[in-house]
C-alpha cells in the first residue's frame, strides 16, 4: 500500500469507515490488510485508510468524528448539538489527519460497511449545509460505496431490546440493555484499555479520570447514551430514519458516485404474505440465523410512532418486489408491504440497505441481483462502454443472494463473493479516477 498520494497522477484514496461495534480495523480488518489477494492488490496501488470513529455513537457524532480524522485538528460536534445532547462540544484532537489536503479539488473515494455507510451519508449532509466552515463542499465525496447499510433503519435493533412504543428507551435485561453496561464498563477504565476497545467517549467524560463512582453506578442503572437520541441504536430505528427524510437529509450530490450492494441469505415463507425466513442450513452461525427470523415476521404494526412506509403512507417505493431467483422487478399494488421489508442479511432489510430516501424521492437504478458466488453484475464500464451506469448522482443498487451481513466486509476469509466485490470496486474507481482527468 502506498504510503503517500499525489492527487494530481489521479489516484485518488479511499477511506474506509466502519460500522457498529468496530473499532479501529486493528481486529477485524487486519487480515484483510495483510492477504495478498486482497483488496491491496485489487486496488492496485491506491492508498487505502481506515477511519477510526466511534463505535456506538451517533450518525452527527461519527460524521464529526470521522471529518476531523481525515482532516485534522480537534473535533468539533457544535454548540447547539452538544447542548441537545448533553455532552462537551469539543473532543479529540488529531494533530495530524489521514489526508490534511482533502478538499473540493482534492476529493476522496468512501467505502461503509453496514452503519458506516449511513455516517458517509450523514457527513455528507453536514458539508452540505456547512456545518464544517464555507471552505467545504458535499464535492469532497467524488464517490460512496455502501455495503449492508441500514439507510432506513431495522427491525434489529427492537429484536435486541429497543422499545417499540417509546424508543429510544430501553427494555430492562435485554441484549441492549446488557450491551449498553458493557461500553459504560469499557468507557470508565478506557484509560486501561488498548486501542482495539477505544469507544471515542472522550466528550461523554465516563472514565474513571471525570467520572465519579457514583455517576457511573448511575449510568449503569440507566444510560442517558444507551437510551438517548445521541446514539446508534436510535439512529437505526425507523423514526429516526423519517426524522432524517423530515430534516431532508440523504439527497444525492450532483457529482458524487453512489454504489450500493444490498444482501440478503432469506426464503419467502408464503405466498399469502411478504414474511421471510432463513434456510435451517445457516443456523451454522446462531446469531445471524435467529436475528433473521426476527427481522423477517417482525410486526411493523407494533411500532409507535409508525413508519413512513406503511400502508397508508405508501410511495412508489413498493414498486418493487425482490424475487427469487433473483430478479428486482415491479410488484403489483396491494395493501401489504412487499417482501423487501422482510428479507434480510441478519442485520438489515434489503429495503434499508438500498439507498437513503424512497425510490419517488432519489435517483436509483436497481440491477438485476447475483449469487454471491457469481462475479457481480454490470461491472460499470467494463461490460457498458458507453459510461451511462457511470452517471454521478445516482444510485445505483447491487443485489447479492446468499449473502449475510459479514459476507463481504469486515472479516476477510479470500472467499469467491470477497474477491469479486473489491476486484469490482477496483474497477469502479479506477474508471471514475479516469473520468475525472478526463474533465
Amino acid at each position: 500500500m502506498k504510503e503517500d498520494s499525489d492527487p494530481c497522477t489521479g489516484d485518488i484514496p479511499l477511506i474506509i469507515v466502519e460500522g457498529f461495534l468496530s473499532t479501529s480495523g486493528s481486529v477485524a480488518w487486519s487480515p484483510l490488510r495483510r492477504y495478498v489477494g486482497g483488496y491491496e492488490n485489487m486496488l492496485g496501488d491506491r492508498k487505502v485508510m481506515i477511519a477510526s470513529v466511534g463505535p456506538v455513537s451517533s450518525l452527527h457524532d461519527r460524521a464529526c468524528e470521522l471529518y476531523y480524522t481525515i482532516k485534522g485538528g480537534t473535533v468539533d460536534y457544535g454548540a447547539e448539538h452538544a447542548r441537545q445532547s448533553g455532552h462537551k462540544r469539543y473532543g479529540r484532537h488529531h494533530p495530524t489527519g489521514l489526508y490534511p489536503i482533502w478538499s473540493p479539488s482534492n476529493p476522496l473515494h468512501f467505502l461503509g460497511h453496514s452503519i458506516g455507510g449511513a455516517t458517509i451519508m450523514k457527513l455528507q449532509h453536514l458539508l452540505s449545509i456547512g456545518f464544517f466552515g464555507q471552505d467545504t463542499h458535499t464535492d469532497m465525496l467524488l464517490s460512496v460505496t455502501t455495503v449492508s447499510c441500514p439507510f432506513r433503519g431495522t427491525q434489529i435493533v427492537y429484536a435486541l431490546g429497543e422499545r417499540t412504543d417509546s424508543a429510544p428507551a430501553v427494555r430492562p435485561f435485554s441484549v441492549g440493555s446488557i450491551l449498553a453496561k458493557a461500553v459504560h464498563v469499557l468507557s470508565y477504565i478506557s484509560p486501561l484499555l488498548p486501542k482495539a476497545l477505544d469507544l471515542h467517549a472522550d466528550s461523554r467524560a465516563l472514565s474513571y479520570q471525570e467520572c465519579s463512582l457514583t455517576s457511573f453506578l448511575r449510568h449503569l442503572w440507566r444510560s442517558s447514551w444507551a437510551e438517548g437520541r445521541d446514539a446508534t441504536p436510535f439512529d437505526v430505528t425507523f423514526e429516526a430514519a423519517d426524522e432524517r427524510d423530515a430534516n431532508d437529509e440523504g439527497h444525492c450530490n450532483p457529482n458524487t458516485y453512489y454504489t450500493s450492494y444490498t444482501a440478503f441469505f432469506t426464503n419467502r415463507v408464503s405466498s399469502e404474505n411478504g414474511k421471510h425466513s432463513p434456510p435451517i442450513t445457516n443456523i451454522r452461525i446462531p446469531p445471524l440465523y435467529f436475528s433473521a427470523r426476527s427481522i423477517g415476521s417482525f410486526d411493523f404494526e407494533s411500532l409507535v410512532p409508525q413508519p413512513s412506509f406503511l400502508p397508508d403512507h405508501r410511495t412508489a417505493l413498493d414498486d418493487f418486489a425482490l424475487v427469487k431467483p433473483g430478479i428486482l422487478r415491479r410488484a403489483s399494488q396491494d395493501a401489504e408491504l412487499s417482501e423487501h421489508y422482510w428479507a434480510n442479511d441478519g442485520v438489515v432489510p434489503v429495503f434499508s440497505q438500498w439507498h437513503p430516501r424512497e425510490c419517488a424521492e432519489t435517483r436509483c437504478i436497481h440491477h438485476e441481483s447475483s449469487p454471491a458466488s457469481a462475479p457481480l453484475p454490470s461491472p460499470r464500464l467494463r461490460q457498458h462502454p458507453e459510461k451511462r451506469l457511470l452517471e454521478p448522482g445516482v444510485w445505483n443498487v447491487y443485489t447479492l443472494e446468499d449473502t449475510h451481513h459479514l459476507s463481504v466486509l469486515p472479516l476477510w476469509v479470500g472467499s469467491s463473493c470477497q474477491q469479486n466485490f473489491w476486484s469490482d470496486l477496483g474497477d469502479f474507481l479506477n474508471n471514475i479516477d479516469s473520468q475525472q482527468l478526463d474533465v
